[in-house]
C-alpha cells in the first residue's frame, strides 16, 4: 500500500521524466516559432481553455517580462467578442493537450482569415490544432501523474516549461540583459539594484565635512553627529581625504596621551575611494565589496561632493529613494 511520501516520490519522477523527454520531441518547427515570434510585428498571443488556459497565462507573463510582448486571452470570450483584440501582424500560441478543444477550434477560421501565424502546443501532433498550425511544439508525455490519469499534472508541467524553453529561447536572440529585464520590474529588488542611481540613496544632508586641520577629538562629535561612521576633508570646494571612525579609534589606540594633539590630516586617507552620483548602486555595492569598506563619497561630474553612500542604503529594502 502506498504511503504519502510515495504518492510525492511518484508525481516528482513521473512529471521529471515526461520534462526529461521534451529534448527528443524538439523539431525544426520550434525553431520556426522562435523566428517567427522574433519577426512578429505585433504581439504573441497565447490562448487555452481550463488548465492549458492557466498555463498559458503563466506564460503570456514570462514572456512580457522577458522581452516579448505578449497577453493571454481566453478562447471563449474570444468567440464571443474578444476577436477584436488580435490584428493580422500578431502571432498566435494555442495550447491544447487534445489538440481538439471546441473552444480552441473554433479559432481557427477567423485566424486563418486574419492572416496570423499559429503556434500549437499539443499533446497529439496529428490533431486537428496541430494540422492547422504553422508550427508545432510537441508536448505529449506517456503519463499523467494523476493515480487515475485524469487529472492533468505531467502535461501541464510539460507545455509549462515548453513555454520556458520558448521564453528563454527569445530572450537569448534579442540579447535581453538583466537590465531589460529590471525594467519590466521596477518594484523588485532586482529592478531597485539595477535601476537605481547612487544619488538616489546618497545621504546629502548635513554631511560631515571638516578641514584638514582639525583635531581628532573634534572630528568624532562632527562623524558622531552625523551617525554615518565617515568625516570628508575638505580644503574648500575640494576632496581631499577621508577619515573614518576606525581610523579614530586605532590613533586613539597608537597616540593615547597624545590622542587630542593630532590633527585628522595625520590619519586621514588621501585618496579616498569616490563615486559619481549617476552611478548605478550595483557599481557602490562591488566597489565596496571590492575594497572591503562600508562608505563612499559621492561626486558629480565636476568632482564635487554631492553625498555619501553606505553599504547599508544599497543593501535595505527600505530605503528612502529621493527622486
Amino acid at each position: 500500500m502506498s504511503t504519502i511520501t510515495d504518492i510525492a516520490r511518484h508525481t516528482f519522477r513521473v512529471e521529471s521524466e515526461a520534462v526529461g523527454a521534451l529534448a527528443s520531441k524538439l523539431t525544426g518547427d520550434f525553431e520556426g516559432a522562435v523566428r517567427a515570434v522574433l519577426a512578429c510585428r505585433g504581439k504573441l498571443i497565447v490562448t487555452g481553455m481550463g488548465k492549458s488556459g492557466l498555463i498559458g497565462s503563466k506564460i503570456a507573463a514570462t514572456l512580457a517580462s522577458t522581452g516579448t510582448p505578449s497577453f493571454f486571452m481566453h478562447p471563449g470570450e474570444a468567440y464571443h467578442g474578444d476577436l477584436g483584440m488580435i490584428s493580422p501582424q500578431d502571432v498566435v500560441l494555442a495550447i491544447s493537450n487534445s489538440g481538439q478543444t471546441d473552444e480552441i477550434l473554433k479559432l481557427i477560421p477567423f485566424l486563418e482569415d486574419n492572416g496570423n501565424i499559429v503556434i500549437s502546443m499539443t499533446g497529439s501532433s496529428g490533431s486537428t490544432l496541430a494540422r492547422h498550425s504553422r508550427f508545432h511544439l510537441d508536448v505529449s508525455v506517456a503519463e499523467e501523474a494523476c493515480p487515475l490519469s485524469l487529472a492533468p499534472t505531467s502535461s501541464t508541467t510539460a507545455a509549462l516549461v515548453m513555454g520556458d524553453a520558448l521564453a528563454m529561447a527569445l530572450m537569448h536572440e534579442r540579447g535581453f540583459k538583466a537590465e531589460d529585464f529590471a525594467r519590466f520590474h521596477p518594484g523588485g529588488s532586482l529592478g531597485r539594484k539595477l535601476l537605481t542611481r547612487v544619488g538616489d540613496v546618497m545621504r546629502r544632508d548635513n554631511l560631515p565635512c571638516v578641514p584638514p586641520q582639525m583635531l581628532l577629538s573634534d572630528v568624532i562629535i562632527e562623524i558622531s553627529n552625523a551617525r554615518l561612521g565617515v568625516a570628508a576633508i575638505m580644503e574648500g570646494d575640494r576632496i581631499c581625504g577621508l577619515v573614518t571612525d576606525g581610523d579614530v579609534r586605532r590613533a586613539m589606540q597608537k597616540y593615547r596621551s597624545r590622542f587630542f594633539e593630532i590633527r585628522v590630516e595625520e590619519v586621514m586617507t588621501r585618496t579616498p575611494k569616490m563615486i559619481l552620483q549617476s552611478a548605478r548602486i550595483t557599481e557602490a555595492e562591488e566597489i565596496m565589496r571590492r575594497f572591503k569598506i562600508h562608505s563612499l563619497l559621492v561626486t558629480d561630474g565636476e568632482g564635487r561632493l554631492t553625498g555619501i553612500v553606505e553599504l547599508y542604503d544599497l543593501m535595505s529594502d527600505n530605503t528612502h529613494v529621493n527622486f
